[in-house]
């Protein structure tokens, strides 16, 4: 194998690196968006029910399913991981179940992106 070969088949396995390493990067990106973005339907859908927003508005709907969607079932607002009773429960159960699950998917996005990113 001639010198020239050998300079141009490390240059191809370097720019492969960089290019796995590139891809890499911007999946790590992507399923960072993923998750913020279902912690921010968690949040705001949250605070949707704090503030008691209008359910017949379509976006107040949307906004509450989307959080309903991604909060798994774990931390579902009637019946999630910790349960209120009495004044203000449907609001207390909101806030603390839904602002769980917001901070469980940016947990869950930051540890998947450092795994993904080289």
């Amino acid at each position: 194998m001639a010198k020239d070969d050998t300079t141009t088949e490390t240059s191809r396995k370097r720019s492969g690196a960089a290019t796995t390493a590139a891809l890499r990067a911007r999946i790590a990106q992507l399923v960072w968006l993923v998750c913020v973005l279902c912690a921010l339907a968690c949040a705001l859908g949250a605070l949707l029910v704090a503030l008691k927003a209008n359910t017949d508005n379509a976006l107040v709907v949307f906004v509450k399913d989307a959080a309903s969607a991604v909060d798994l079932g774990v931390f579902d607002r009637r019946d999630g991981v910790l349960k209120f009773d009495g004044e203000n429960a449907a609001t207390k159960n909101a806030l603390v179940n839904w602002g769980l699950a917001a901070v469980v998917w940016l947990v869950i996005g930051r540890i998947l992106d450092r795994i993904i990113r080289p």
